[in-house]
């Protein structure tokens, strides 16, 4: 399998309950490496542009607006099979879907405010990267 990169967003949920030490726990125990991290503030127009791919769907004014609610934790985790990986470890969207020790099954509160964000694909994954990350920021 090889060594991928894939974006993560501990979202403003899990920043409010201080909960992004048991949430990086959570990837490093998986054997993800956190190459990049920092918290910011998103502004909704920023939450808009990051989220513009799902602009026609019904929840995006509610998404732009909980992802500029509070600070968010965006990372660069890297390893085998990262984007997969990241994903089982996040555990299902809706938090009464996941698997019992994932992320959104022990620290969502609903399907809007689930706690975490992940890449879906290496395209998704690079582009993402990309949107809060220069190339001198991801240190392996």
């Amino acid at each position: 399998m090889a060594i991928e990169r894939t974006l993560s967003i501990i979202k403003p949920d899990a920043t409010k309950r201080n909960l992004t030490g048991k949430i990086n726990a959570k990837f490093e125990d998986a054997g993800l490496r956190i190459i990049a991290q920092k918290r910011i503030q998103l502004t909704k127009d920023q939450a808009g542009k990051f989220y513009e791919v799902h602009a026609a769907r019904p929840f995006y004014d509610e998404l732009c607006e909980f992802m500029a609610s509070g600070p968010v934790v965006v990372q660069v985790l890297e390893g085998e099979g990262a984007i997969g990986k990241n994903r089982e470890v996040m555990g299902a969207t809706n938090p009464a879907d996941a698997a019992a020790g994932t992320i959104r099954a022990e620290f969502a509160e609903s399907v809007g405010e689930n706690s975490v964000h992940g890449s879906d694909a290496p395209e998704t994954a690079a582009e993402e990267i990309a949107f809060y990350f220069s190339g001198l920021e991801l240190v392996g």
